[in-house]
């Protein structure tokens, strides 16, 4: 019912600033929860941040990121961003747009039922 495409991935320094964006189809985009997770290789999934769907919406972040990242939404675009600053070497992994109707806590992928097939953010030191 929700399909999900992300895109903006690719290779940039330590220090350096990357926007990813995720293209949302197939029903009402304001009424979902968006989410960012992230994943390297070899460790499991963490939750990045989050943006719920509402007139007024909220955010939600990762310690690890808290100040450096900022997630946005677009609803006339149907369209979610990670605005990703002050990026660093652990931040590599695979970035992975999520969304979901009823979530319940943002912090764990079993909320979500909609995922993208992810995009490779590459920082170097």
């Amino acid at each position: 019912q929700v399909q999900l495409v992300e895109s903006g991935g690719g290779l940039v320094q330590a220090g350096g600033s990357l926007r990813l964006s995720c293209a949302a189809s197939g029903r009402t985009f304001s009424t979902l929860t968006m989410a960012w997770f992230r994943q390297a290789p070899g460790k499991e999934r963490e939750f990045v941040a989050a943006v719920t769907g509402w007139s007024i919406s909220s955010t939600l972040y990762a310690d690890s990121v808290k100040g450096r990242f900022t997630i946005s939404r677009d609803n006339a675009k149907n369209t979610a961003y990670l605005q990703m600053n002050s990026l660093k070497p652990e931040d590599t992994a695979v970035y992975y747009c999520a969304a979901g109707v009823s979530v319940g806590n943002y912090y764990y992928t079993s909320a979500y039922g909609y995922w993208g097939q992810g995009t490779q953010v590459t920082v170097s030191s």
